[in-house]
């Protein structure tokens, strides 16, 4: 039985971080966004993130907290949540299941400790804005 289950591959969706203002802290503060390269619609999509690894030693992980967007059009992107500095020092793992034609979809996009970074920043693909990728 588990044979017959077919899990569409995701394809051409991402999730980036990228470097905005944010009035709040007066700072530029790193943002995680979802990015649909798709021509189709994303129906129904969620997202849950958490954050987990070592500091100092000692395991961390933060609560998880879950995101739901009613759709995400073809080519465009939507904003998921603030990424404290704080948790940059950590794994900032973000799954992802949408749905597209009544088919779903699933994924875990991780950034590596401490992978967000200014240094590493590229070309965001529909954003047109710099940031990290995961794919």
């Amino acid at each position: 039985m588990k044979k017959d289950i077919i899990i569409p591959e995701v394809k051409n969706v991402y999730v980036a971080a990228v470097k905005e203002w944010n009035e709040d802290f007066q700072e530029n503060s790193w943002y995680a966004y979802l990015v649909n390269d798709t021509d189709v619609n994303l129906e129904m999509a969620i997202v849950v993130s958490k954050a987990y690894g070592l500091i100092n030693g000692e395991q961390r992980k933060t609560a998880v907290f879950r995101h739901a967007f009613n759709e995400v059009p073809a080519k465009s992107f939507i904003k998921i949540e603030l990424l404290e500095n704080n948790v940059l020092q950590l794994n900032n793992e973000f799954i992802v299941s949408y749905f597209i034609e009544n088919k779903l979809y699933d994924k875990s996009f991780v950034f590596r400790t401490n992978t967000i970074n200014d240094k590493a920043t590229t070309d965001i693909p529909v954003m047109n804005k710099k940031g990290i990728l995961v794919k």
